[in-house]
């Protein structure tokens, strides 16, 4: 900075996209001060040819012992705020999916399958009864 306050500033960074911004910017104090300038570029991208594989099956090895919670989905309800802070022990909260309907598997609020609720050791479980179609688009 100069004796007059003033204060240049030369940078130049690289977004993700591949765009490249230039700004010069000065202080308030300097009257008619430039405004910033923003210049871009094209991204450049190797060619890939069709069929080609880019160690996608060494990507995916990786990917095997990543841990995702998974949520069994029972229900929904749309409700007010002030049924839910009227709720007290003994309440009944009534779900909008019948008994025979199967609930969802959800992982990360995607759809993976649809079961059956069964108990496993004294514990709760879902018997898988049908898996999602990958493009299926199982959105929650």
């Amino acid at each position: 900075m100069s004796a007059q306050g003033e204060q240049h500033m030369d940078e130049q960074a690289l977004s993700p996209g591949g765009t490249t911004f230039s700004a010069q910017a000065q202080s308030d104090s300097e009257p008619g001060a430039a405004e910033p300038t923003v210049e871009s570029r094209i991204p450049e991208f190797a060619q890939l040819q069709r069929g080609e594989q880019s160690g996608n099956l060494v990507a995916m090895d990786r990917l095997y012992d990543v841990n995702v919670t998974v949520a069994v989905e029972l229900g929904r309800v749309v409700t007010t705020i002030g049924n839910l802070l009227s709720l007290a022990a003994g309440s009944v909260l009534e779900l909008n999916r019948p008994l025979s309907e199967p609930v969802d598997l959800m992982a990360e609020g995607v759809r993976l399958a649809r079961g059956e609720v069964v108990v496993v050791d004294d514990c709760f479980a879902v018997r898988i009864k049908e898996i999602e179609s990958p493009r299926g688009g199982g959105r929650g």
